[in-house]
């Protein structure tokens, strides 16, 4: 069996065609690949799989072998990959994931990906879906104290849970103290959650740090980024459309006002890409 390891984004991903070839015992095989070949700021094993109602359906596996939700920058990454290694020659097309369907599309230059546009559909901000241990009908900007300071904490998701809270400046934040305790806040987020860290720099540019449940902090996240903005867009600090910087790079985000849709919007790159051999199943 082969794997392809590529970096994009900033993020190490592991691809396995899950098309063409039929696999088992996937939490073994997640962990296996995740201990000799996933690097700081991954984001896990990604299966590309048939779909029934899409073009594909994209299934993430995490580092300890639990099976993920929707991750944007992934999500980006699948679609650079299809479409670079002939599993389509469409530059518009959906991808199942497991918070819905998401419509891609695709700026192609010399027959490679190099600008990919995704709309991730509405966010969510229904805390029985997120899901936020509270009786409140919406989370947004509510007062939490986590260890010595109070943080007003905005809960948002695309299948995957995200919150998200502003600070001063996101260069010296311990991320790595608070977005910990923020995640195993089990009274507040009992399935834990990921937590973006953002700075409004202008109303047309945020900048975030985003610590990632049960990885630590991650050099992008495409839904952190749309977090941010939704975010802020509710309270005023931005408009709806803004640049937002993560250390893998800056994301064009817009939140529709007509559709309410996220559409993110990015170049696309890869580091580096290598086959693998996996002497397994």
């Amino acid at each position: 069996m082969k794997f392809t390891k590529m970096q994009a984004y900033g993020n190490d991903y592991v691809y396995i065609d899950a098309i063409h070839q039929e696999l088992a015992k996937l939490p073994e095989l997640a962990r296996f690949v995740s201990d000799r070949h996933f690097a700081v700021g991954s984001d896990g094993m990604v299966l590309i799989c048939p779909s029934e109602v899409s073009d594909f359906r994209m299934r993430m596996f995490n580092p300890d072998g639990s099976e993920g939700e929707m991750c944007g920058n992934a999500l980006r990454s699948v679609a650079k990959y299809v479409y670079d290694h002939g599993f389509t020659d469409k530059t518009r097309f959906q991808i199942e994931t497991f918070g819905g369907l998401q419509n891609i599309e695709l700026q192609v230059e010399n027959q490679k990906a190099v600008n990919i546009t995704a709309d991730i559909g509405r966010p969510v901000l229904d805390t029985g879906k997120i899901p936020v241990n509270t009786p409140a009908a919406e989370f947004i900007n509510q007062p939490v104290r986590i260890l010595d300071r109070e943080f007003y904490i905005t809960a948002v998701s695309w299948g995957n849970p995200h919150c998200v809270t502003f600070v001063e400046n996101t260069k010296d934040f311990d991320v790595e103290t608070y977005g910990k305790a923020i995640e195993h806040h089990t009274e507040l987020f009992p399935n834990k959650t990921n937590v973006t860290f953002a700075q409004v720099v202008r109303r047309d540019y945020i900048k975030i740090r985003e610590w990632e449940r049960g990885t630590g902090e991650t050099i992008g996240c495409g839904t952190g980024c749309c977090t941010a903005l939704v975010a802020a867009s509710l309270l005023g600090l931005t408009d709806r459309e803004a640049t937002v910087e993560q250390i893998g790079g800056p994301l064009h985000v817009k939140w529709d006002s007509d559709t309410g849709h996220m559409i993110m919007t990015g170049s696309s790159h890869t580091v580096f890409e290598a086959e693998i051999e996996v002497p397994f199943l």
